[in-house]
């Protein structure tokens, strides 16, 4: 996959999965015996990744840092932070209030050179407008996508009957 992923201020260049889970509050609707889903309860990112070359400790370092900040460190680090929480950007979502909630590092004797990065956020809403703001981000950034082919078209294959 090898996608590019923005974590607040930090690049992930050799990402190799993304995945985004979504829960919602389920409630019976008054005196029916219906129910409906009322809206978004969770909201998780998770990332699999790689941290390449000599620039993957400091990328290390800036990751454990976020995750540890509480909110008023992040607002000496970065003001729009103070209001918005980490952005988290990919192709997949542009989701604005997120927390870091689980970071782990691994290397092996296979990847010497390398650490396999596994990055759980969690949506934390700062406030009724950001959620609004990063509600329609989201809905532009994917209405603004659907007509950008992520693959290239097949090439024509000449075909030829068999003996």
């Amino acid at each position: 996959m090898s996608e590019k992923v923005l974590v607040g201020t930090v690049p992930l260049l050799y990402v190799q999965s993304v995945t985004m889970t979504e829960g919602y509050r389920v409630e019976r609707v008054l005196g029916s015996r219906f129910s409906q889903a009322t809206q978004p309860t969770t909201k998780t990112i998770a990332i699999e990744a790689m941290l390449l070359g000599p620039e993957r400790h400091a990328v290390r370092k800036a990751l454990e840092v976020m995750a540890l900040a509480s909110r008023a460190l992040m607002a000496a680090a970065a003001p729009a932070l103070a209001v918005t929480g980490i952005p988290v950007v990919c192709g997949l979502t542009l989701s604005p209030d997120m927390q870091i909630t689980d970071l782990r590092f691994t290397q092996s004797v296979q990847k010497r050179d390398a650490f396999d990065l596994s990055l759980t956020l969690q949506y934390v809403p700062r406030s009724s407008l950001t959620a609004l703001i990063g509600e329609v981000a989201d809905l532009v950034m994917s209405a603004g996508s659907a007509g950008v082919p992520s693959v290239p078209a097949p090439g024509p294959v000449p075909r030829t009957p068999g003996p």
